[in-house]
């Protein structure tokens, strides 16, 4: 499968499983026939007749309007009422509301399928807020079928701690809508990093112009004073965002200081720091997502201000948790993917305990094969850290993350990928049991929930999902992985990952082919969770060849290693690796941990990364927005924004190997697209920036949807452009895009976008392991002696 499509359908999928209204922004052609109001008594001129009001519903001063008491809980308070759409129509809602008090975001406005049809889309995912006074609101819609009976509701979306008055007006719903164009505000043209640039590293910024000669750029400090001048270097049109181009280089400048703005062409660029400090935050702030994400365990607000809840999917109810959880029943839909690609259908008899371990992403789902990039992604870092001349030794110390277990003895970042690592040991088949020493495709619930929903709030059914080889196999790598830095600070904890490590990897040897079937909409289109299929394992089989022999040393182990012909592969594709990619981790560590390779195989290893690392820089050279990432046709994948972080951390490795600058300085201007030197203007890192994401897709992190929860942590990274995100069925992006979009611009900041702006523990990791990498360059500096 090539690396621009999706290998997995992710949580997203309940937005577009539930989507019946989407928001249209580009104009189609009207419809005069639908023109006409399709609200009876949108002015309430005839009281309340044709809508429903409940709890307490009347008609004052011309408006209905609702009662609402005190403590109500979602769904228990709307006015409503049912109209007809049609497919593909464009529609304009407009009406005025108040309420008394001001609502802080209780109530939404939902255009639904009616009471029959479990599909419903908000409009706008974010809710007004409508104060004491009317305000008058409008919004698009489009169908995506005919629903004879749609419903228009006002309705209550969370308890509300103060009784209020709704009233709302002038409801008026036109087909043959006109929509506004979609044009997303990029702010100044000058596109710059607006966090920080070290100072001593390469600095670039990108001017958007229309102009084809070279142009002078001014550098202002704080108080406005020109303290660096030069000319910008014409670029042409860059395919990747449909804009003409000039690049900016002022990296000669290298004194520290904050406030920093960029001038050409008229426009000044959003202010920016000349500093070190930012990426020290980012180091740690990158590892705080994996804590807030436990599942298992209460996550302490004092810990996580902002972020305290109750353990999810411990067996309280409403959860029916994770404590005991069944195979997949021989009448589960699912079953008919695994018949379809030749198996026979598959279940237990017996329940597991898997509780512990990371949600992945914006679901409640846990995936090993997810969970095995990000865990091996934090062990890496930590392993660099005793390896790399350039790292700072205290850095990734005990005591460094804000955890439960800091303090403790042993190194926070062990601590944090333990807590996976020990759900990877739950998740192993026990002896005696059929398929003994393979290990779960992955737990979830057995259909997509809405969002927001807070884990412990989880109604649905869990169930365990078939043993794969890549997931066992991913355990076996990690686990071996973890063997060998566990071993200093406990043994017994070393021992048992080990154990495993060995039962795993010749389990996947006997059962090499037990594949987690790909989606098939016409059967089963993965309700619940995403598939994460992978019928390529022998990247696995390499990846944990070369974990057990840098733990063990063993001849069985090398053998493997130098056998497999993953090893003498081009394992280096120039749109990243990802968790159904995973030689590359296997390569990386290989050419850096030290082992019994003689001098020729280790310089053949070493020469391989420095190989992709030359041609991730040429790709870069090429790139006017500094990226280093250039896959074939400018065709972004999904998580692009991990792609490039994935790209990066072979540049960091070439450098740890070579110590040429070139491969730091290749890093340090990545870093700059994803804080903010990208078309959008936009921080992909929450928290860092003047503009940055953080509205991404998560159930957790909802605060667009209610003002009570709040936006992702610090430091956590969106997934980023995705080029077919205007077929992909996402609710928010496809309306947006209906002739595509340049690769660059396909991303939108919204909960409701899961195509271009979700979060995962494995994109989390690559941002982890690149700022400590950053935050060790200070300069070229030798810090090994620390």
């Amino acid at each position: 499968m090539p690396l621009h499509a999706p290998r997995k359908r992710r949580a997203g999928a309940t937005a577009a499983a539930t989507a019946l209204l989407v928001p249209a922004v580009l104009a189609i052609s009207p419809s005069p026939a639908l023109a006409a109001d399709q609200i009876a008594n949108g002015d309430f001129s005839a009281g309340t007749a044709g809508w429903t009001i409940y709890p307490a519903g009347s008609a004052v001063g011309g408006a209905g309007c609702n009662t609402v008491p005190a403590g109500s809980g979602a769904y228990s308070a709307a006015i409503q009422q049912q109209f007809a759409v049609q497919a593909g129509e464009s529609y304009r809602l407009t009406f005025r509301a108040r309420s008394t008090p001001a609502t802080s975001g209780p109530v939404r406005v939902v255009v639904q399928g009616g009471p029959d049809v479990n599909h419903q889309q908000f409009l706008p995912a974010d809710k007004p807020v409508f104060g004491d006074a009317f305000g008058e609101y409008e919004y698009f819609f489009t169908a995506d079928r005919d629903y004879p009976n749609a419903q228009l509701a006002f309705q209550q979306d969370i308890v509300n701690p103060v009784a209020y008055t709704l009233c709302v007006d002038d409801v008026v719903v036109e087909g043959g809508a006109e929509p506004p164009r979609y044009e997303p505000d990029t702010g100044p043209r000058v596109r710059v990093n607006q966090e920080a640039y070290l100072p001593e590293g390469p600095k670039g910024a990108t001017l958007v112009t229309e102009a084809t000669r070279a142009l002078r750029w001014e550098l202002e400090d704080r108080r406005g004073k020109v303290v660096e001048t030069g000319r910008t270097t014409p670029r042409g049109v860059d395919p990747t965002a449909g804009l003409n181009v000039h690049s900016i280089d002022f990296g000669r400048y290298d004194r520290t200081g904050s406030g920093f703005t960029l001038v050409a062409d008229g426009e000044t660029s959003r202010p920016f720091d000349i500093g070190e400090a930012a990426y020290e935050r980012l180091r740690d702030d990158a590892k705080t997502f994996f804590y807030t994400n436990r599942s298992g365990t209460p996550i302490s607000d004092a810990l996580a201000p902002g972020y305290g809840r109750a353990a999810g999917h411990v067996g309280v109810a409403p959860n029916q948790g994770d404590t005991a959880v069944p195979c997949q029943s021989l009448d589960d839909a699912s079953q008919q993917l695994l018949v379809k690609q030749g198996d026979a259908p598959w279940t237990c008899d017996y329940t597991t305990d898997v509780t512990g371990g990371w949600y992945d992403a914006g679901d409640h789902g846990k995936y090993v094969v997810n969970g095995g990039i990000a865990v091996a992604q934090l062990l890496q870092e930590y392993e660099r850290s005793l390896t790399a001349r350039s790292a700072d030794r205290g850095a990734l110390a005990d005591g460094t993350l804000r955890i439960p277990e800091a303090r403790n003895g042993v190194p926070d970042v062990l601590d944090e990928a333990r807590w996976e690592l020990e759900w990877f040991l739950r998740m192993q088949v026990q002896p005696g049991r059929p398929l003994a020493g393979t290990v779960f495709h992955k737990v979830a619930d057995v259909d997509w929930t809405g969002l927001p929903l807070d884990p412990a709030a989880d109604p649905q059914p869990r169930v365990l999902y078939r043993p794969s080889t890549a997931a066992t196999l991913n355990v076996a790598a990690t686990a071996a992985q973890g063997a060998r830095l566990f071993a200093r600070y406990d043994r017994a904890f070393a021992e048992r990952l080990l154990a495993a490590a060995r039962t795993a990897y010749a389990a996947a040897r006997a059962n090499p082919a037990l594949y987690a079937p790909a989606p098939d909409g016409s059967l089963d289109p993965s309700p619940g969770s995403g598939p994460y299929d992978d019928r390529d394992v022998s990247d696995e089989f390499y990846w944990a060849a070369v974990e057990l022999y840098l733990t063990t040393g063993e001849p069985q182990f090398r053998k493997d290693v130098l056998g497999s012909p993953v090893h003498t592969a081009d394992v280096f594709e120039a749109g990243g690796f990802d968790w159904g990619h995973v030689a590359p981790l296997a390569r990386m560590d290989l050419a850096t941990v030290p082992s019994r390779l003689n001098g020729a195989e280790l310089r053949a290893v070493r020469r391989s990364v420095l190989e992709a690392a030359d041609a991730y820089l040429a790709g870069q050279a090429a790139q006017p927005f500094g990226q280093a990432y250039a896959p074939e046709d400018a065709w972004y994948a999904w998580g692009s924004n991990s792609q490039i972080l994935n790209n990066v951390q072979v540049l960091g490795t070439a450098f740890d190997i070579s110590g040429e600058d070139r491969y730091r300085d290749g890093v340090v201007r990545s870093m700059d697209y994803l804080l903010g030197r990208n078309a959008l203007n936009i921080s992909y890192v929450t928290g860092y920036g003047d503009v940055y994401a953080q509205n991404q897709h998560s159930r957790m992190y909802a605060h667009q949807l209610d003002p009570s929860l709040p936006n992702p942590p610090a430091g956590t990274v969106a997934g980023g452009p995705y080029s077919p995100t205007a077929t992909s069925g996402d609710p928010v992006t496809a309306p947006l895009f209906p002739e595509g979009c340049a690769a660059q611009f396909c991303y939108v900041d919204d909960i409701g976008s899961w195509s271009t702006n979700e979060i995962t523990i494995n994109w989390n990791s690559a941002m982890s392991w690149v700022a400590s990498f950053v935050a060790d360059q200070d300069g070229g500096d030798d810090r090994s002696r620390r």
